[in-house]
């Protein structure tokens, strides 16, 4: 049988090192089911939420860190805000994706995920707001999937789903401030 704890670490390690990092405090979960039961992307998940939090709480760091759970959650906040101790679970996953990172623990397809997000904040970094074209282009170069989905472009930009400009933001140093802010 599987051990879920890493040897020599007792439960509370984990879930004192998440709520360092995070300021979320899981120990006021009951697993009352309720981000799980609203959550829309249960279908692609190996734990749901509420299981997720229940691993932190007794300490199973390996089975949280390497879990597609955490690359999967689109972050909607519809777990946070049906959570009755406000509990911020969409923040969890945030903190959670992040250790997995510094631990070495994700897989080629999270870090494919984890390449879409750094894509996508570059493209808005750059242009004040999401620019679809060069988004793509910076995920399928960065993740060496050239020529997925190439069906679908034609049809995308004949349909106008798909821009070949983009929308000026009159704005940017406002976008710049926000990002360096967030660096701080």
């Amino acid at each position: 049988m599987k051990s879920f704890l890493t040897l020599g670490e007792t439960p509370h390690q984990f879930l004192d090192e998440i709520k360092q990092g995070s300021g979320i405090d899981l120990k006021k979960c009951y697993q009352c089911g309720k981000c799980s039961a609203g959550c829309p992307m249960t279908f692609q998940m190996d734990y749901l939420p509420s299981h997720l939090i229940r691993l932190v709480q007794i300490g199973a760091r390996e089975s949280v860190l390497s879990s597609s759970t955490i690359w999967v959650c689109v972050s909607c906040l519809v777990c946070s805000t049906r959570c009755p101790k406000e509990i911020e679970v969409a923040g969890l996953m945030d903190v959670c994706r992040e250790l997995a990172i510094r631990d070495g623990l994700a897989n080629k397809e999270q870090r494919k995920i984890q390449h879409f997000h750094k894509s996508f904040l570059e493209v808005i970094r750059t242009n004040g707001r999401l620019y679809e074209m060069l988004l793509i282009a910076k995920y399928k170069l960065g993740s060496l999937a050239l020529f997925q989905d190439v069906e679908k472009t034609p049809k995308m930009l004949l349909t106008g789903k798909l821009k070949l400009l983009p929308h000026k933001v009159e704005d940017t140093e406002a976008i710049k401030k926000i990002f360096e802010d967030c660096s701080k």
